[in-house]
């Protein structure tokens, strides 16, 4: 019996993170118990931010790793005998996306954490776990990976979501995510075991291979394991946990699994489709139309009469998933690029629209009411022109990310024939308008209230914002560009060429 091959690079990205993980539980162990590092005395506050450094480093070193499998265009199996991971350009790219995500989350984390008084070196071991398991998960290729990326995506983040144990709030976001993911983790495993019963694979090759779509079982694995998916991606009518879950979670938590989870959900979710079940284009196609149409609108109308902005967010967040599902529904290549170009661009703007909120965290509480936006432009002009900038990306003003991606979409999707979806998300788009406009107006045309934000920025939430904003402005200007002093990031040109390597039987009339 041959020896396996493997290719330990192509789960270096995982293992880095997962090694970081480890570093941290294990540095605030050894610093815990002295009075001075560095010459500096040792502080709850201290101690955190040199975890978190830790976290950013490791975070930093996997996302090179990543980028530079992405570049090079090739697929890296980690087993060629029996490939149950794979690098490839797709999976690479999406990796590399969810490493900065997390970095950024890191930074941002610091001076909130410390301003709320749990800057606890778990809360980064947490982080790392959770977003190897993000890697692990958009790696996959066997459903039994994807299930265990899945878990180990899932679990850190019940714990994450419940961090700060003072507050019933947050201990009941962990309490209802915990419930209803593991409902959902269990539908997608019974999913796989009928996928299994039916095609005696696990992989995706094999379950393409021997799915027969007369089958009945073979339907009801293909509609559980969709709906697995769905509770992930916050798709209706599986979307009542998100805007609980987002509101009673720490805003730093909420920001990071706002993204991370949304990348790392839809990654894994396109990967399966293309992969798995590609035959079955029309009967697929009209169940991902109506998720599409119901989560679009329902996510909107909600949004629309929310007095808390993290609440505003997560239908936001679910209206976006419906979005992204529109560029699901042609099943072209086009589309599913447009889908990728519309994560990387939503990481910008809803990681930034919650970093403002992080940043007016001030005594120990969120600034989460709308009416703590009052006047907010004459106490923290910097932060309200910021705010303004990441709902008008939100809402697909042109000029912004949000409008780029939107268009990209919408364009896929009346190309492939779909114009009444197309239509459908174009007028739910406008209602969006009316609840991002909200922010700005409470902002910049009434007088401020009685909350007062915090008066100074942390060095990590100056380097987020900062990253964020010109993220959206970039890739709303200038998608296929180049930056100044680090060369071309035709960020729009990935998208297509990850999906191409995707889809490698795609014709070229259908990209």
């Amino acid at each position: 019996m041959n020896p396996p091959q493997l290719n330990l690079s192509v789960i270096g990205p995982v293992a880095v993170v997962g090694v970081g993980a480890m570093f941290v539980l294990l540095g605030e162990v050894l610093l815990s118990g002295r009075k001075s590092f560095l010459g500096r005395k040792l502080t709850e506050s201290y101690i955190g931010s040199v975890l978190a450094g830790i976290s950013i480093l490791s975070l930093g070193i996997a996302t090179y790793m990543a980028g530079a499998v992405a570049a090079s265009g090739t697929a890296q199996p980690f087993d060629v005998g029996h490939p149950m991971f794979q690098l490839d350009p797709f999976s690479a790219l999406v990796t590399a996306v969810i490493g900065l995500a997390a970095l950024l989350s890191c930074a941002l984390s610091m001076q909130y954490l410390a301003e709320l008084r749990i800057n606890h070196g778990e809360f980064y071991a947490l982080i790392l776990f959770a977003t190897s398991g993000m890697m692990l998960l958009v790696a996959a290729i066997d459903m039994l990976p994807v299930f265990l990326g899945l878990e180990l995506m899932s679990i850190p983040i019940y714990v994450l979501a419940g961090f700060d144990r003072r507050k019933l709030r947050s201990n009941e976001s962990a309490i209802k995510y915990f419930l209803i993911g593991s409902f959902a983790s269990a539908i997608l495993l019974y999913g796989v075991a009928l996928l299994y019963g039916v095609s005696g694979s696990t992989s995706f090759a094999g379950i393409r291979a021997g799915f027969d779509p007369a089958n009945p079982l073979a339907l009801a694995g293909l509609a559980f394991v969709v709906v697995g998916f769905a509770f992930k991606i916050s798709s209706v009518p599986f979307h009542q946990w998100t805007p609980d879950v987002y509101e009673g979670a720490p805003s730093a938590v909420t920001a990071f699994m706002s993204v991370t989870v949304k990348l790392a959900a839809f990654a894994a979710f396109m990967r399966v489709l293309t992969l798995s079940f590609e035959p079955l284009g029309d009967l697929l196609g009209n169940i991902i139309w109506v998720l599409a149409a119901a989560t679009v609108v329902v996510g909107n109308l909600m949004a629309v009469i929310q007095e808390n902005i993290k609440r505003l967010l997560a239908y936001s967040s679910i209206a976006h998933a419906g979005y992204l599902l529109i560029g699901f529904v042609p099943g072209t290549a086009a589309g599913y690029s447009a889908v990728v170009f519309y994560l990387i661009a939503y990481l910008f703007m809803n990681l930034g629209a919650f970093g403002v909120v992080v940043a007016l965290a001030n005594r120990g509480q969120d600034c989460e009411r709308m009416s703590s936006f009052a006047g907010l432009a004459q106490r923290r002009p910097g932060l309200a022109a910021l705010m303004t900038l990441f709902m008008i990306a939100l809402a697909g003003i042109p000029g912004t990310a949000g409008f780029t991606g939107k268009f990209l979409i919408f364009k896929s999707a009346v190309d492939a024939g779909q114009v009444p979806l197309a239509i459908l998300g174009v007028l739910m788009s406008v209602v969006s308008v009316y609840y991002y406009l909200r922010v700005p107006v409470l902002m910049y045309m009434r007088d401020p209230g009685e909350e007062t934000p915090r008066p100074e920025l942390g060095a990590g939430e100056i380097l987020v914002l900062t990253v964020c904003a010109a993220g959206v402005l970039y890739l709303g200007l200038f998608p296929n560009g180049s930056l100044p002093g680090i060369g071309e990031v035709h960020v729009l040109d990935w998208a297509r060429h990850s999906v191409e390597a995707l889809l490698p039987g795609t014709p070229a009339a259908m990209r």
